[in-house]
């Protein structure tokens, strides 16, 4: 019985061959990888063409700051939003409120109701305007500077937004209606406090908004706190 050794250019030849299949495994891997990859560049691309959409898809009519400030009102029955060009913040104003606005050096404490979805998820993330909440309003404290926010804070252990994303910094887009709200708190059955509806994209948003890239639309109420 013969028995077959394989020759050096043999073992050579099949070296060669794993080498190439091992090349070409290591290849298909790294690529996949670079597909799978986005850069910031192409998750903005991604964010502006979700609210862009969003906006079509609920018929919003985006109004210019120019237009927004000859009353500082948004039509609500034409759902106007004003688009806040530095930001990327559009907002609504549903209710102007009752009381006064904040003043200039003015630290208050609001008290707001909310809902935030998440436009591209197409999903409801968080809200304490359920009756689950009822109990718990959302707590802050503000400061005005110039005519706008110069500081929001959530009071930790009585913010929802504190427990679900870990920072008491109010985002930015929060912030943005105190400059055309009045903030005050209900005395009358014919009060009613300030209600804004927001588009609020990554960089103006929560953490998790602003580390993943994606924009957010919230309703809020806000009531001056005791």
């Amino acid at each position: 019985m013969l028995t077959f050794v394989p020759s050096k250019q043999d073992n050579e030849k099949k070296m060669k061959q794993k080498a190439m299949l091992l090349m070409a495994i290591v290849t298909a891997l790294l690529m996949q990888s670079c597909n799978d990859y986005e850069t910031y560049a192409e998750k903005k691309e991604k964010e502006r063409n979700a609210i862009n959409q969003y906006i079509i898809d609920n018929g919003i009519n985006v109004i210019t700051e120019a237009e927004f400030k000859t009353d500082t009102a948004t039509n609500v029955s034409n759902n106007e939003y004003v688009l806040f060009s530095s930001s990327g913040i559009y907002m609504q104003i549903v209710r102007r409120g009752c009381g006064e606005m904040l003043k200039n050096g003015e630290t208050a404490t609001v008290l707001c109701r909310f809902s935030e979805y998440n436009i591209m998820g197409d999903s409801l993330q968080l809200a304490n305007n359920v009756p689950y909440y009822v109990d718990v309003p959302e707590k802050m404290t503000v400061t005005m500077g110039k005519g706008v926010v110069s500081s929001g804070v959530f009071v930790a252990g009585e913010s929802l937004m504190y427990s679900k994303y870990g920072t008491t910094a109010v985002p930015n887009g929060w912030l943005v209606p105190f400059s055309y709200i009045r903030v005050g708190r209900q005395s009358t059955p014919d009060d009613e406090i300030a209600k804004v509806r927001l588009i609020v994209p990554a960089a103006q948003g929560q953490s998790s908004a602003s580390s993943s890239v994606y924009p957010c639309y919230y309703e809020i109420t806000f009531e001056k706190g005791l």
